[in-house]
């Protein structure tokens, strides 16, 4: 028979009878950012934990099971929807339907983070051999490429007048493979460092 779950104490509960059915090691907590509906969030002895959760309250039998991810801004979390006929068919199901996929997807979500984390490494790499190419630059983190920038006060010490600045910003590439740089300044200044540019390229 469906469990029509009208409450909060009553969807408790059937979490409660749904951790059992998953296993000993399986307990449950307040899911706290379900902004909508019951929710409950099951844990098992591993760690993994699924959010178990009744959308909407028109169809109290209605069920929908996230699982949950440590970092769910770079992948959809899977899902699956249940009927509520018993705390062992829901258990059932998770473990039939939702494991599987949350398994795979706690897997591409691993490889993402080394993908990424091994891409900001090099990056960080090359933004500091810029860095230290030209001294007194800093170093501007954005979303898959770093920003460095250089600038100079070409003005005598203690000369007053118009700003004179040269400058250079050098935007560093996802993977530190690439970088492209832009220049300006005095005239003297570009040519000079034009000339260098050149001069280290035939070397």
């Amino acid at each position: 028979m469906t469990r029509e779950l009208t409450t909060q104490e009553q969807f408790d509960a059937f979490a409660e009878e749904v951790a059992r059915e998953l296993g000993t090691h399986c307990r449950t907590a307040e899911l706290t950012d379900y902004g909508r509906g019951w929710g409950r969030l099951v844990i098992d002895g591993d760690g993994r934990a699924l959010r178990l959760c009744q959308p909407d309250d028109r169809r109290p039998d209605r069920l929908k099971i996230h699982a949950a991810l440590p970092d769910e801004t770079k992948m959809t979390a899977p899902s699956i929807g249940v009927t509520a006929s018993s705390p062992r068919h829901v258990a059932r199901e998770i473990t039939r339907r939702l494991y599987p996929l949350h398994a795979e997807a706690a897997q591409q979500a691993a490889e993402i983070a080394a993908r990424q984390e091994a891409e900001e490494s090099s990056r960080r790499a090359v933004a500091e051999a810029v860095a230290g190419a030209l001294p007194g630059a800093r170093i501007e983190e954005q979303y898959r490429r770093t920003r460095v920038i250089w600038q100079h006060d070409t003005r005598p010490p203690g000369e007053h007048g118009p700003v004179q600045v040269d400058s250079v910003t050098v935007l560093v590439g996802p993977s530190g493979e690439g970088v492209q740089a832009e220049a300006s300044g005095r005239p003297s200044s570009m040519i000079a460092m034009l000339a260098a540019f050149a001069q280290a390229a035939r070397e």
